[in-house]
């Protein structure tokens, strides 16, 4: 048999091995993965505010490009919006509680993957992330970082995650305002 063919067979067979390897793995898996997304979900959506439920509703997408969902609390407290867009080291997604008066609740970061230490502080639970997230509370579509004259200090060190999030939040409050 030639050895290029014979070569070829072989790779061929491992990579069909992998590749039957990966689907059986994702079959067992993706219900769980999903589960554990939903529920990082819902805690984001509980962080920024409190309701019993919530009820997607429409927006204009176009205008919006970085909002993936906007919620209307079923208490009729504000609206959580989500939204995925590009930090220092990748995309962060996030939830913003938006009041009825376009003030923010709060905001959770329900994903990222930016830099340990840095721009992941925005997530962590320490006193460093707590503090930063909480700056927000209270800020309508005018936020800003303090290097630009407004109020929010950014994290040491990420400034690019500071003022994506910071942007994002200004856009959350701006996708509600549209709505009327």
């Amino acid at each position: 048999m030639n050895k290029i063919l014979k070569l070829t067979l072989v790779l061929f067979l491992v990579c069909a091995i992998a590749a039957g390897a990966l689907g059986v793995v994702n079959e067992l898996t993706y219900r769980r993965i999903d589960a554990q997304q939903q529920a990082k979900t819902v805690e984001a959506f509980s962080a920024v505010m409190k309701a019993d439920g919530y009820e997607e509703v429409g927006f204009d997408s176009a205008a919006f490009p970085t909002v993936n969902s906007v919620n209307h609390a079923t208490n009729d407290a504000g609206y959580v919006v989500t939204s995925t867009f590009s930090g220092a080291q990748g995309n962060i997604t996030l939830a913003v509680g938006v009041d009825n008066d376009y003030k923010c609740t709060g905001i959770s970061v329900i994903e990222h993957s930016e830099t340990s230490g840095l721009g992941a502080n925005a997530a962590s639970t320490g006193e460093v992330g707590v503090k930063f997230r909480a700056q927000f509370v209270g800020e309508d579509e005018n936020i800003a970082l303090s290097k630009s004259g407004g109020s929010i200090d950014a994290l040491t060190g990420a400034t690019i995650t500071s003022r994506a999030i910071t942007g994002a939040v200004a856009e959350s409050i701006r996708v509600v305002k549209s709505l009327g």
